[in-house]
């Protein structure tokens, strides 16, 4: 399976959710790329959009390897397999999470663009990126949301790795992905394009959102 786009693959995940999530439900976005698809779900459901902040917590000398992960909440998420494959222990994404977080949650303010963070404790969830590769990102966004206290959490999204699907619904009351790969490289080599999404485009599908629902 293979997407045009962000655009072309919110719509089809919309698609699969409208029968699955009810009233009063809210969607977070995982940003960058991510908001566009959240943006398109929000639209078709009548749900408010906002963000979840997360950041990915590298191997020394490899960035792109997940040892971890951190949400805007302070929430930590390890990757143990990783850490022990390259002799590093838990205090190692511990400590580079504190590290991260005042610049993460500095991020999330200039995404916000001056927003206040939606309330969503007692509402239904749907907690959105473009892909999962490894669900580090997307299982310490959930127990962000978590942390919140929703009535229920669905994870949604149009690719994900075979071994990612199974942690991340270990996470979420329902997963919900259009495609699940056990040959799984990159979230894009599912989409023809995957340009990045830019801050501002952010910004700007946040606030149409938001006046929208106003």
């Amino acid at each position: 399976m293979r997407f045009r786009d962000r655009w072309d693959a919110g719509g089809r995940l919309l698609t699969a959710l409208e029968s699955k999530v009810g009233g009063e439900s809210t969607v977070l976005a995982i940003p960058r790329g991510g908001v566009v698809i959240g943006y398109v779900i929000a639209e078709g459901l009548g749900a408010p959009l906002d963000l979840v902040m997360v950041r990915k917590i590298g191997v020394p000398g490899n960035p792109e390897l997940a040892a971890g992960a951190v949400a805007e909440g302070g929430e930590v998420y390890v990757e143990e397999e990783v850490l022990e494959l390259y002799g590093l222990d838990a205090e190692y994404v511990t400590a580079r999470a504190r590290s991260e977080l005042e610049t993460l949650r500095r991020r999330a303010s200039e995404l916000r663009g001056g927003l206040r963070p939606l309330p969503i404790e007692g509402k239904e969830v749907v907690l959105t990126d473009d892909g999962i590769a490894t669900g580090s990102t997307v299982i310490a966004a959930c127990r962000c949301v978590r942390s919140r206290s929703p009535r229920r959490l669905v994870v949604a999204v149009p690719v994900a790795s075979a071994e990612a699907a199974s942690r991340v619904s270990r996470e979420a009351d329902e997963l919900v992905a259009l495609y699940v790969s056990e040959d799984f490289l990159a979230v894009g080599e599912f989409y023809e394009d995957f340009s990045q999404v830019d801050d501002n485009t952010v910004r700007e599908l946040l606030t149409r959102s938001r006046s929208i629902r106003a």
